[in-house]
C-alpha cells in the first residue's frame, strides 16, 4: 500500500516550524519520481521560497581518506557552539548494480545526527556526474526554509567533476592531506581552479611538519591561476578535525569571504548565476523527459542510437535527424 504524503499545507508549515521529521518528509517527497510526488513538491518549494537564501551554502570536497566527515563533525560542533544551526547534506556514492547507497553518514556523524540543531541527511548520488544528487539544490533550500544558518554539502570526491556542487554554494573548500607523496600530483587543475580555499586536514603530531610544507607548495600552486573575478584571493589553511585544531581559523575565513563578496557586489551577483544555470539545467532535464515519454519519439531514437553503435550514421547527423523528426510531430 502507498504511504500517504501529508497535505502541502502540514509539510509547509513543519517545514518553517523547523520539525526535522517533516522536513525529512518534504526531502523524501523531493527526491520521489513519481509525477504525482514531484507536483506536490513544486508546490512545497514555491510556498517556502521566499524562507530560502540567508544561510551559509558551504561545499566540501576531497579525495576519500582525507577525513571529510569527521572535518564536517568537527566543525558543525564548532558551529553550533556559536549558535547556528547546521544542516549537513552528505552524498553518498551508489552502488551501480544495486542503486543502493553505500556508506552511512549518520554513522560517520553521531554528534551532528544527534544534536536538536543539526540535520543529516545522506543522498544517494546515483548517475548525477559530480557525486551530486540530483535534487541537491531543492534539499538545500527546504533546509534553509526550516531555519539552518549553515548548509554544508560533502561530495564523494572520486576524481569526478565537481562543477555541479560548486555551482550551488558561496564557499567551495578542497580539503587534502599531507605527507602522501607528492602533494599536487593528481590534483586536478579544475578543482584547485574552483576551490575558494584549500584546508589541509590532519596536520597535528609527526605530520605538522609535512603539512607546513605542503601548505607552501599549495600557496605557490594557487599563484599560477588567474585571479577570481570577486576578488578574492583563495586561502591555504592546516588543521586537524581529531584535536581539534585551526577550525576557528577556517570559520573566520567563511566570514572574511562573505564580508568580501557582500561589500563588492559578487555575492548576490554569483547566487543570481547559479539561479540561472539551475534554471537551464532543469529545463533541459524537463525537455529530454517530456521528449523521452513520447512512444513515438522513443523508437526513432532507438532507431537511431542502433545505427550509431554499428557505425551505420555518423553522431552528428543522427543528432540532426532527431531533431528534424521532432520538427515534424
Amino acid at each position: 500500500m502507498r504511504r500517504k504524503h501529508l497535505s502541502t499545507t502540514a509539510l509547509v508549515e513543519g517545514i518553517q516550524s523547523g520539525n526535522r521529521v517533516i522536513l525529512s518528509q518534504a526531502i523524501t517527497l523531493v527526491e520521489s519520481r513519481k509525477p504525482e510526488d514531484q507536483d506536490q513538491a513544486d508546490e512545497v518549494l514555491e510556498a517556502v521560497l521566499a524562507d530560502t537564501g540567508k544561510s551559509l551554502r558551504l561545499g566540501i570536497t576531497g579525495v576519500p581518506g582525507v577525513g571529510k566527515s569527521t572535518f564536517i563533525e568537527a566543525f558543525g560542533q564548532l558551529l553550533l557552539e556559536k549558535g547556528k544551526k547546521v544542516a549537513v547534506l552528505s552524498i553518498d556514492p551508489t552502488s551501480q548494480r544495486s542503486r543502493g547507497s553505500i556508506l552511512g553518514d549518520k554513522t560517520r556523524m553521531e554528534f551532528l545526527s544527534r544534536h536538536p540543531s543539526a540535520f543529516v541527511r545522506p543522498t544517494p548520488s546515483g548517475q548525477t556526474l559530480g557525486g551530486v544528487g540530483s535534487k541537491t539544490r531543492e534539499t538545500m533550500l527546504l533546509c534553509e526554509a526550516a531555519g539552518y544558518d549553515a548548509v554544508i554539502i560533502e561530495t564523494v570526491g572520486v576524481g569526478q567533476s565537481e562543477t555541479l556542487v560548486h555551482g550551488m554554494v558561496d564557499f567551495f573548500l578542497l580539503l587534502m592531506l599531507a605527507g602522501a607523496g607528492d602533494e599536487l600530483q593528481g590534483i586536478k587543475k579544475g578543482i584547485m581552479e574552483m576551490a575558494d580555499a584549500v584546508v589541509i586536514n590532519k596536520a597535528d603530531g609527526d605530520n605538522r611538519k609535512a603539512a607546513q610544507r605542503a601548505k607552501t607548495e599549495y600557496k605557490n600552486a594557487l599563484h599560477l591561476f588567474p585571479p577570481n573575478p570577486s576578488g578574492w584571493m583563495p586561502e591555504v589553511l592546516t588543521c586537524s578535525a581529531l584535536q581539534p585544531m585551526g577550525l576557528e581559523a577556517i570559520w573566520e575565513m567563511l566570514k572574511k569571504h562573505q564580508e568580501k563578496l557582500n561589500a563588492n557586489g559578487h555575492f548576490e551577483a554569483k547566487r543570481q548565476k547559479q539561479q540561472v544555470q539551475w534554471f537551464e539545467s532543469s529545463f533541459n532535464d524537463l525537455l529530454k523527459s517530456y521528449f523521452f515519454h513520447q512512444p513515438e519519439f522513443k523508437t526513432q531514437y532507438n532507431k537511431l542510437l542502433k545505427l550509431v553503435a554499428e557505425g551505420k550514421s555518423p553522431v552528428r547527423q543522427a543528432s540532426k535527424a532527431l531533431i528534424q523528426y521532432l520538427g515534424k510531430v
